[in-house]
This record gives C-alpha cells, structure tokens and sequence, in this order.
C-alpha cells in the first residue's frame, strides 16, 4: 500500500520519544516499600491502580494525579490513619519526578531529523500541561515540530481534529506511539496509518488488542526502522 500521499506525521512523546514509565514504576516500589507495614508490593500496587482508574476523570493522566492518587491510596490503606509524614513523603516522591531528566530513546534526533522538511511533523501527547511542557523542552527536540497538542485524551475525534488542522486530513497522515489504545487505535479508526512502536514498560491502563490484519496497521521494534518502513510502503 502506497503512502506517497502522506504528508503529516503524529509522534507520543512519553515512552516513544523519551524515558517515561520507568519513573512512575520506581515511585511506585519506594511507594510500597514506604507503606510496606500494611501490605506486600503486589496488593499494595493493586490499591495505587484502582484509585488511578477511579481518578483518571477527575484528575487526567500525569504526575500530579498519580501523586494524589498515591496520596488517596494510603489514606484508604492505612484507614484513614497515614502520618502526616507519610503525606509529606509521599509528594516529595511526585516533586522528584517531575525533576527527572529527560532521556530520549534510541533512534529518535536522527529519525526526526531525516523526516523533518519533507512532512509536517507533529507532537501529540496527553498528560500535564506544565509537565510535557517542560520534557519537550529539555529534551532538545521542540525545534522539528511544525505543532505540538497537548491533550487530555486520545480518541478518533482526536485525531480527526488534529490531523485536520495541521495536516490534509487523517487519510494522508501517521500517528507513531508505543500505545495501542492511545496512539494506534484511535489513529487508524480516524483513518490515518497507525504505527506501533512498543516499549518495555507500558502502563497497565494503555493495554489494548493489537488490531492485526488492518491495512493501515504496522509495528516496528524503535524509532530507527521508521525511515525503512516508510521507504517500503511507498
């Protein structure tokens, strides 16, 4: 199948472009490890899920709700009971993380750097404004992005906005991301090609059904093989 008709390019940023769910999971064990008195990582990691769930609609994706998620979660196990030391612990782990240094993943400056110029080149993401505000800009990638939207959820009318206002329309246009729910699926629902790169860590919440068979429907292992893949659908 032809994509010479292909002229935007959707890139996640979050575990496709940089380092990401490593750092949720390492707050996650000092989490556990800090409440360890009342309950093992495995149940304790379950309670800190179920209140993510509960919050999604409250508080959107990022640090900030994982905080108070973590926050809620030892206020529930700990019977209303936690030290406000605890407290103050726990959104210290939440401070931290968003200091982290960004981490690009192999492949990304060169890939970005070859399809810059010849497609219009867009950052999609979902999270904390101020947060993927502050990654892209310490990532030192910002300067190849023809936009960047920053959004709270990743659905077909998304992508159809999206693609429609900085593109020609879904139908010419890509979404790379290590999300089949969030970058995948949606993406080829609203008519563009849908790229999967995987990642080794991926949060449970993003977990969908590959949509195999799909014409438009492609993985690759890193960013690298973008460019051949690219080359041979054209």
């Amino acid at each position: 199948m032809s994509v010479g008709h292909l002229t935007a390019i959707g890139f996640d940023a979050d575990d496709t472009l940089w380092q990401n769910e490593t750092f949720f999971r390492m707050t996650e064990q000092r989490f556990t490890e800090l409440l360890s008195s009342h309950g093992e990582h495995e149940v304790l990691s379950a309670r800190l899920l179920e209140a993510e769930r509960r919050n999604l609609s409250f508080y959107g994706y990022g640090v900030k709700g994982f905080t108070l998620s973590m926050i809620e979660t030892a206020v529930e196990v700990t019977k209303g009971e936690v030290p406000a030391s605890v407290i103050a612990e726990i959104l210290s782990f939440g401070r931290q993380m968003l200091q982290n240094p960004v981490e690009t993943l192999p492949g990304v400056h060169d890939t970005l750097d070859a399809l810059a110029g010849k497609y219009r080149i867009l950052l999609i993401t979902k999270g904390d404004l101020f947060d993927q505000e502050r990654k892209l800009a310490q990532s030192g990638l910002g300067d190849y992005f023809d936009a960047v939207e920053i959004v709270s959820e990743k659905t077909k009318s998304t992508y159809d906005r999206i693609f429609a206002r900085h593109g020609d329309g879904a139908a010419r246009a890509m979404m790379v991301g290590n999300s089949l729910k969030s970058d995948v699926v949606p993406a080829i629902a609203a008519g563009a090609y849908g790229v999967h790169v995987p990642h080794e860590l991926t949060w449970v919440l993003e977990h969908e059904e590959a949509p195999e068979g799909n014409p438009r429907f492609r993985r690759i292992p890193d960013l690298g093989k973008l460019l051949p893949l690219i080359g041979q659908m054209t």
